[in-house]
């Protein structure tokens, strides 16, 4: 508890008793399940032991030519686990969902977000799980067309219970449905460059250009300790940088200047970050 109370999770409070005992602070209510925003079932979907373990794996994957520590660990990657275990595809579902509802919670409220979807129609998730995210977008601008995209295994069956977003199965790698935005929340920071290219050219095939407001929105994060906004997150950045190499095969948290080359790629003409979102930003990319 004192190591808590020294990363500020709790705080120490004298009871009128006179004993010290312990009390919540911003952050450790949040883990609280009844809480509007818990973020408990992020905190056991990233503590669960099938993502931990990977880690453990870190040194043999250095020396050998696995695909990635979790493959080394498991014998096959993340999305091949999801579909096949059934619990840990729901344990990181709603470890995603809580994220989802968080960061939602933020960008809704945001002014500069607002004007991002300003004489917007239309907007797809992509790779958007349960759909928390556009469930939210489409609560706050009623006259947005909200979709997700993902995987069968993800939203099938959801659509039953969702009047105001439609799910559509399918794979950002092959072809995503038209709309005026993409939104990519936390998705191209699990893939190598070469997929994110090909996942950017599938979304630049869907949007309208530039003079008609065609957009992608990405929430990621930018490795840049020279902006001001990231300042006490450098940790925070850097340890989810290593979560990515022991997780996923190539995936990253990238610098601006590695974004930049990956738009350039890609085939879009401009970008502007937006850092409003703590240790995350709202890339607005454009044609």
């Amino acid at each position: 508890m004192r190591l808590l109370v020294s990363s500020k999770f709790f705080c120490m409070k004298t009871l009128p008793s006179g004993e010290e005992g312990f009390v919540l602070t911003l952050s450790s209510e949040l883990l609280l399940k009844d809480h509007p925003l818990s973020q408990a079932s992020f905190a056991l979907g990233m503590l669960d032991p099938r993502l931990m373990k990977s880690s453990h794996h870190i040194s043999s994957w250095l020396k050998s030519e696995g695909e990635s520590p979790f493959h080394i660990a498991h014998g096959k990657n993340a999305w091949e686990l999801t579909s096949q275990d059934a619990e840990f595809n729901d344990i990181f579902n709603q470890a995603m969902e809580s994220d989802s509802r968080f960061v939602t919670s933020l960008l809704v409220t945001n002014n500069v977000f607002k004007g991002l979807l300003e004489g917007i129609e239309s907007l797809i998730d992509v790779g958007g799980g349960n759909g928390a995210t556009a469930k939210a977008i489409s609560e706050a601008f009623p006259w947005l067309k909200c979709s997700v995209l993902d995987l069968p295994q993800v939203v099938g069956g959801l659509q039953k219970n969702c009047s105001n977003v439609n799910f559509v199965v399918g794979d950002m790698f092959e072809a995503i449905p038209h709309a005026d935005v993409i939104l990519l929340k936390w998705i191209l920071h699990d893939w190598s460059d070469t997929d994110c290219i090909k996942i950017l050219k599938r979304c630049k095939e869907a949007i309208p250009n530039k003079n008609q407001g065609g957009k992608v929105i990405i929430i990621d994060i930018v490795v840049d300790p020279q902006i001001d906004n990231y300042k006490g997150f450098d940790d925070a950045q850097l340890l989810l940088d290593m979560e990515m190499m022991s997780v996923t095969s190539e995936g990253q948290e990238r610098t601006k200047q590695e974004w930049e080359n990956i738009f350039t790629i890609a085939g879009f003409s401009d970008y502007i970050i937006h850092p409003i979102l703590g240790l995350r930003s709202a890339i607005a990319l454009h044609p």
